[in-house]
This record gives C-alpha cells, sequence and structure tokens, in this order.
C-alpha cells in the first residue's frame, strides 16, 4: 500500500492523573512526576488515579454513564474532547464519515462473585462440575456483555455521533500501536480521509492488579522514575487510569475545511520480537529506520519499567538520539498499556504544536511483546 498523502493531526483529546487536555498534560510532561498517586487502595502497589472528571461535559445522558464501565466512560469522555479540540463537534455530516479505531482491553470483573466460586471449589466434591454449573449460573450476561472492548466504539457512536466503519485492537501495548499504524495507513494512502483513532484503560481495578503481580510485572514500592527502578532491586510498572485520542486527516482534508493543523504524523513502525537478549534494541534500531526518524529534539518513551527490556531500550535511545531529551510516559501519567501510542503520539503532537520540538519519537515497547516508533513532526 503506497503512502501519498500526508497525514495531520488536527484533534486532541486527553484525560489522566495529570487532568483533562493537553495544557495540563504538557505541564505534567514539564514536572516529570504524576500528579496524583494513590499508595494505599492498593497496597503494596501503587497507581495513578484519573483525576475528576464533570463526566456531563462529554456525556450529558445521565442513562449513558451509568450503563458504561469506567474504562468507556474514561474513552467516550476524552473522545469528545478530541473532536472538540478538532472542531467537528457539532459537523455531524463530517463525524457520519469518520472511521473509528479503537484500542482497549475488557471490562472488569464481577469480583464477588469470583470470590465467591473459588471458595466454594476448595471444598467442591467435583471441581470441574461446580465451577462450571455456577460460571453459568452465578455471572450476570449482562455484566459479560458490558465488559466487550468493542463497546467503547459503540458507545462512542452513540454519544458523539461518529458512525463510520469502527475496528477494535485489542493485546495490551501492541493494540496502541497498531491502532495507530493502521489509521495512519488508511489515511495517507487516500482510503479514508479523517479518522478518531485512540484508547482508554482503567486501572483502578483489583482484577488487573491480580493479573500483573501474577506475572512479576508489578512495582511493590513508591513512585520511582522508569528508568531508575532497577537500582533498588524492585521493578516493574506502576499503572495509570487514562485515555487519549486523536482526530486524524489527509492534509488536503484538514485544509479544505480551515482546520487548524497541530503536527504531521508519519507512519508507524511496529514489531512483535521473541525477546531474547538484544533483541529489543534491534528492533529499534529497525524501527526506527522503517518510522523514518531523523534527529528528533525529543523522545518520548513508553518503557514500562521491567528492568531487562527497559534497560535495553534506554540504552539503544543513547545511542539513537543521543541529543534528544528523553521523558518516560510512566513518569507523567503512569504506565497504561493499550493507550501507550496514543497518549504518547498525542503529546508529541502538543510539544510540537507548541514550538517546543520540530521532530518527536515516540517508542512502544510492551511488557511482554509489541514494540512500536512513532515520528511526529512539525507541519
Amino acid at each position: 500500500m503506497s503512502e501519498t498523502r500526508d497525514v495531520v493531526v488536527t484533534g486532541l483529546g486527553l484525560v489522566s492523573c495529570a487532568g483533562e487536555g493537553i495544557e495540563a498534560h504538557l505541564a505534567a510532561f514539564g514536572a516529570g512526576a504524576p500528579a496524583r498517586t494513590d499508595t494505599e487502595t492498593f497496597a503494596p502497589y501503587t497507581v495513578h488515579p484519573v483525576a475528576p472528571l464533570v463526566l456531563d461535559g462529554q456525556i450529558p445522558k445521565k442513562s449513558d454513564q451509568r450503563q458504561m464501565e469506567p474504562w468507556q466512560r474514561l474513552g467516550v469522555y476524552a473522545a469528545g474532547l478530541a473532536l472538540d479540540s478538532a472542531g467537528v463537534k457539532a459537523d455531524a455530516t463530517l463525524k457520519a464519515a469518520m472511521h473509528l479505531v479503537v484500542a482497549c482491553g475488557g471490562g472488569e470483573r464481577d469480583t464477588a462473585v469470583d470470590g465467591a466460586i473459588l471458595t466454594g471449589l476448595r471444598e467442591a466434591a467435583d471441581p470441574g462440575a461446580y465451577l462450571n454449573e455456577h460460571l453459568l449460573n452465578d455471572l450476570r450476561p449482562t455484566l459479560f456483555l458490558a465488559q466487550l472492548s468493542n463497546l467503547l466504539a459503540g458507545n462512542i457512536a452513540i454519544v458523539h455521533g461518529v458512525t463510520g466503519a469502527s475496528r477494535t485492537f485489542m493485546g495490551e501495548e501492541a493494540a496502541g500501536t497498531d491502532a495507530l499504524r493502521i489509521a495512519q495507513a488508511r489515511i495517507a494512502s487516500g482510503q479514508v480521509a479523517c479518522m478518531l483513532v485512540g484508547g482508554s484503560y482503567s486501572a483502578e481495578r483489583p482484577d488487573v492488579m491480580v493479573v500483573h503481580e501474577l506475572g512479576g510485572y508489578l512495582r511493590a514500592k513508591p513512585f520511582r522514575p522508569v528508568f531508575s527502578r532497577d537500582a533498588e532491586g524492585e521493578d516493574g510498572f506502576i499503572l495509570g487510569s487514562a485515555a487519549a485520542f486523536l482526530v486524524l486527516e489527509s492534509a488536503e482534508h484538514a485544509h479544505a475545511r480551515g482546520a487548524t493543523i497541530l503536527a504531521r504524523l508519519g507512519p508507524v513502525a511496529s514489531d512483535r520480537t521473541r525477546r531474547e537478549a538484544g533483541s529489543t534494541a534491534r528492533s529499534l534500531h529497525s524501527l526506527w529506520q522503517a518510522a523514518g526518524v531523523q534527529a528528533p529534539d525529543a523522545v518520548i518513551s513508553g518503557a514500562t519499567g521491567v528492568v531487562t527490556i527497559t534497560a535495553e531500550e534506554g540504552e539503544a535511545l543513547s545511542r539513537l538520539a543521543p541529543n534528544a531529551t528523553r521523558t518516560a510516559l510512566g513518569d507523567v501519567v503512569g504506565h497504561t498499556l493499550e493507550v501507550t501510542a496514543p497518549f504518547g503520539a498525542a503529546l508529541a503532537v502538543g510539544l510540537v504544536a507548541r514550538g517546543e520540538a520540530r521532530e518527536v519519537a515516540v517508542t512502544t515497547v510492551g511488557h511482554r511483546r509489541g514494540e512500536g516508533v512513532i515520528r511526529v513532526t512539525a507541519a
């Protein structure tokens, strides 16, 4: 698929522990530490909770708010901010033709039911039969349906009227990278003129703490900068609740409607290495070339803080961009899994739009798999 059109960013929507909107997040970016930290709710694990939001501003109907899980509300809210930022919130015709790409996981489990089943399983005469019976009878079908990842896209369509074709990507950090990659490539090739792309993640959930702790990925100590977490022998990531959406357009489409162009988004390069010694560095070098990164003024790294791959990424970036300032996204909003790539890209766009950089490279190296490099430049 040959790329013939410039892809530009005309709208940004961000929510996290830093608040909402690009200005609040650029301020947090400059501070270099998350604005909100909760060390008690999930002790001994830290989480960066989302700042309080007035949901009515982007989700006017209380009935819509009630039927969404927290991760869906965050995503719908951020999508509305992006549409406002792009100046298309009131353009029903444009939104009806706008395509949507979403990166997210599923919703929360019913922890009370899970706990009751696990307790009963200990004494069950036939554990297999007990488990099947109670999973079938105790879990509410409506609860299960509310967890489906593609409901975020559906709720964005219902609340904001973005009713073109939609796609949902799942798969942790790589999902966000590929959501951006597909959206950029489709606009560049002329398949579509305007797209809304992004994702959402709610970290304030006991079930995700269990999942990541079982893998040994969570940091069980208070916040410490991502690239120095191995100094204490306590590596791993600190989760953060966040959502990020971008409005992407072909340059021709943006010019035709008189939109303000914030930055240009280059081709997004992605990879999936076997994670052997040295594979992360080799992948980043290859992706750097594929994304066309030249001489970035800044690098926004999605590094997780998982020691081996984070150290390898840090060494690779020192060689690839020795003169660029480097900021870990986890030092701004925490680790946001599927949202890492769109959030990093949105911050890069903000830096370029404000005139603080001409070129920014964004890296996304997942905690288990998936690598990506994104290039954002002045348009």
